[in-house]
């Protein structure tokens, strides 16, 4: 039944995308709209008497906000980190879309930790478009097998922003340390359209599969690296990246309005350090309509996101699927790897609206579902993965539309959990 009223709901979606509508708006940040907004900031200088220090009519500041973060689950024990989100215009509002830069870190009790800085930035007339994203860190995935359509055991236990509260026999965790660059640059050549091309770099080293002992007990991610001529305990990913974009949201973090299309040939290479050469075609479109000249915050957004591997073999940590994306958002309603695959398909629906008057809180409810293949039998789109959900969104930096999100989600197998996040999912 589920299945049925996901694949009715995304059908609607991607009639109302064919339609092309789109509602006519006032300018949404203007200082005059900016002023009637409250955000995270203006409740904490309330609390301690403090006025706003905003300047309105400075279109280069520079806007940054700061957020603590802590959690637990068995497979990454107790963390602590920050996360902070930034901004500003590199050119006339009008003709230059806002900037934006995203980074995050945290330490655990098991020795893991993390670091990532992201930059989306738009030079003056958009006339380049820059957009990376350096991590590093030693973490760990749970590892639930290649391919949709197939249960495993302990499905069902409650999770908490991507991992599950409680230990599975049949997912195999695996620790590993990464450091990855992903850089790009576009050039616009029409209105809204530009090409590019950028290099990635993904080098994961001391790969170890925990629960592995001798040869009786064998992991996917060992069968697989077996299988596929992969060294067990490191291996890099690296190549170019030719890259083809459409964008006219109106803004990144969290847009109104406007179609953003991104088409990336990924072609790794030996002689830059891959262990194999592989061809991947990834896509990626998102679609935003807003409903309401007084209230544009009420908006209805689609976002479709695949990777096919078109020739070659990748890496076993490298398989596209659940979390994925370069948010690590991708597949609310699962854990974070609870499907994946060598191609792998996802899309979703959501309706975004305000529920405060001052634009304080807002709320989200969202459709989705998701697709992979295995190396055998599955195919893709074989199987859709179902998930559905509510959300609830307090607006962290009106300035940015930064917001701080926090929904639950339901799939397939009884998965469920909450799903913790800063700035909207796509």
């Amino acid at each position: 039944m589920i299945k049925r009223i996901c694949k009715y709901a995304l059908s609607a979606f991607l009639l109302i995308l064919s339609t092309g509508i789109v509602f006519a708006q006032d300018k949404e940040d203007s200082p005059e709209s900016l002023n009637r907004q409250t955000d995270a900031k203006d409740v904490i200088r309330s609390v301690f008497g403090k006025k706003s220090t905003a300047d309105f009519g400075k279109n280069n500041r520079f806007y940054f906000s700061i957020l603590p973060s802590a959690g637990f689950n068995p497979s990454v024990g107790l963390s602590i980190g920050v996360t902070s989100t930034g901004g500003k215009y590199y050119g006339n509002p009008d003709n230059t879309t806002f900037s934006v830069y995203n980074a995050n870190s945290y330490i655990s009790t098991y020795s893991l930790a993390s670091f990532e800085l992201k930059q989306n930035i738009f030079t003056a007339g958009n006339k380049f478009n820059i957009q990376g994203d350096v991590q590093a860190g030693k973490t760990v995935a749970l590892d639930y097998g290649v391919g949709t359509g197939r249960k495993v055991q302990g499905d069902g236990s409650f999770s908490i922003n991507n991992f599950p509260l409680a230990n599975n026999a049949d997912v195999f965790p695996i620790e590993y340390t990464y450091i990855k660059l992903n850089e790009r640059i576009y050039r616009k050549i029409l209105n809204h359209v530009y090409v590019g091309a950028g290099l990635v770099f993904d080098i994961y080293n001391n790969i170890d599969d925990v629960r592995r002992v001798g040869s009786n007990i064998s992991t996917h991610n060992y069968r697989y690296n077996i299988l596929n001529n992969f060294p067990t305990d490191n291996y890099s990913a690296n190549g170019f990246l030719l890259n083809f974009q459409y964008n006219s949201r109106d803004q990144t973090n969290r847009p109104y309005k406007g179609l953003y299309a991104d088409f990336v040939l990924r072609l790794n290479q030996q002689w830059l350090g891959s262990a194999h050469a592989s061809i991947q075609l990834k896509t990626e479109v998102r679609k935003y309509w807003s409903l309401s000249k007084k209230n544009p915050e009420h908006v209805i957004a689609f976002w479709m996101w695949g990777s096919y591997l078109l020739r070659g073999s990748i890496p076993y940590l490298e398989l596209p699927g659940t979390g994925s994306d370069p948010a690590g958002r991708l597949g609310r309603g699962y854990t974070i790897g609870r499907f994946k695959g060598p191609s792998f398909y996802y899309n979703e629906g959501e309706y975004r609206f305000p529920i405060t008057a001052n634009k304080l809180l807002g709320g989200v409810v969202f459709v989705n579902a998701e697709s992979a293949k295995n190396q055998h039998n599955i195919k893709l789109f074989e199987y859709m993965e179902p998930g559905a959900g509510v959300g609830l969104r307090l607006l962290f930096n009106k300035h940015t539309r930064s917001n701080l999100c926090i929904d639950y989600g339901r799939g397939n197998y009884g998965s469920n959990g909450l799903f913790l996040g800063l700035n909207e999912v796509f």
